[in-house]
Formats: C-alpha cells, sequence, structure tokens
C-alpha cells in the first residue's frame, strides 16, 4: 500500500542490469553502471521518459551524457517492460509516474527478471504530510519485491490500440481480434496472446452491447 503519495520516481532496467542501479545516484550515474553492466558505451543506450515539463532537467541530463532518448506521450508501464523486453531497443525507464502504474510495472518486473527501484514523491504539501502522516518514510527506496511482496504475481494486459508493444482491437465479419500480453512470476512465464472473440457468440452471456 503506498498511501497517499500519488507519484513516485523511478528506474527500471532488464536483467542484464540487475544490481548495476541505484535510484538515489544520479541519472548520468546510472547511465555509467548500466553501460559496464552490458559491456556499451552510454552511448550506445537508450533512456525512455515520459514526455512532460517536470522532466526537463532530466532529458537535459540524459542528452548530455550520451545517451539517447525515447519521448513517451504516457505510459510508464510500457517503459519499464520495454527495458526487459527482446528488441524493444530499451535499456533504462527513467522519471516520475503514477505510483499505481509503478506497482503494475513492478509485478511485471517481478516476472522478466528485470530490476525497479522508486520513491515516494508528493507533489504537495498536503501530501507530503499525508505521507509522513501515514507512517511512510520519504527516504525509503522501494524495489519490486517491496511493491510486490509475492512470489506468484500476475501481469495482463491487453491493447485497445496500436502500441508500440500491443497491437489494437480489429474488427472482422466474424468477430474481434485482440493481443494480449500475460506473465506469471513464479515461473517466469511470458506469453503474447493472440485471440479472436466470436461477436455473436459473447453477445449471449454479455451486458455489453458488441453490435
Amino acid at each position: 500500500d503506498p498511501g497517499p503519495s500519488y507519484y513516485m520516481d523511478k528506474i527500471a532496467v532488464g536483467p542484464e542490469s540487475v544490481g548495476a542501479i541505484d535510484i538515489t545516484a544520479s541519472p548520468t550515474q546510472n547511465l555509467r553502471w548500466i553501460a559496464r553492466s552490458k559491456q556499451e558505451s552510454v552511448r550506445d543506450l537508450t533512456a525512455v521518459i515520459l514526455d512532460r515539463p517536470r522532466h526537463a532537467e532530466l532529458i537535459e541530463e540524459v542528452r548530455a551524457s550520451g545517451a539517447r532518448i525515447r519521448l513517451m506521450r504516457d505510459g510508464d508501464v510500457y517503459g519499464a517492460i520495454a527495458t526487459a523486453w527482446p528488441d524493444a531497443g530499451v535499456d533504462v525507464l527513467f522519471g516520475v509516474g503514477g505510483t499505481p502504474e509503478a506497482v503494475i510495472a513492478a509485478a511485471a518486473m517481478k516476472a522478466m527478471g528485470g530490476e525497479m527501484q522508486a520513491r515516494l514523491l508528493p507533489q504537495t504539501d498536503d501530501e507530503r504530510e499525508a505521507v509522513v502522516g501515514a507512517g511512510l518514510d520519504l527516504d525509503a527506496v522501494f524495489d519490486q519485491d517491496d511493491l510486490i511482496r509475492g512470489d506468484n504475481c500476475f501481469f495482463a494486459a491487453t491493447g485497445l490500440t496500436d502500441g508500440q508493444l500491443l497491437r489494437g482491437v480489429r474488427f472482422d465479419s466474424a468477430g474481434a481480434r485482440t493481443q494480449s500480453l500475460v506473465m506469471r512470476s513464479r515461473s517466469g512465464t511470458v506469453r503474447l496472446v493472440d485471440a479472436h472473440h466470436q461477436v455473436r457468440k459473447l453477445q449471449e452471456f454479455s451486458a455489453i452491447d458488441y453490435t
């Protein structure tokens, strides 16, 4: 339970860089550690960051380090997953995003063998007071095992519109096609599921009008 803090500062990496990050260090230093873990140069790395005004200084620092940047309009859950996704071309997620999204991403990180670190980041004085009043430590660093305590968690996502990870819903004369990503931390299994749904059969028991 993250309490009343709606935002967290986050960093996430894939399996190759587990143990090579520290959210209390600068982005530049983290990029150096990540590059060393991959036996690459910082200039070979790509960081994914939400395109928000609050990240102006972060973006400037990452660019100054020589690393590439992929800006996202939304969806830092995808950014975390991409660090551990083959061929996604992403090495690290940096930046501030929603606390619920941090918990969701942590579930994926546990299944994919990556690492995530996060810190509570109240946005107002009232929120800060509420966090402290709830007995939470603003200096505490949470990893994926703190955010998801269980050893048998599941992650599932289905694309609604086309994205960088999943295809969106597609309709044909017989029904609809969807693509989903399903993971289980206990087995480390990651599945991409392509499904076809017959609208006629769904209509028989669903409260939703598909016509």
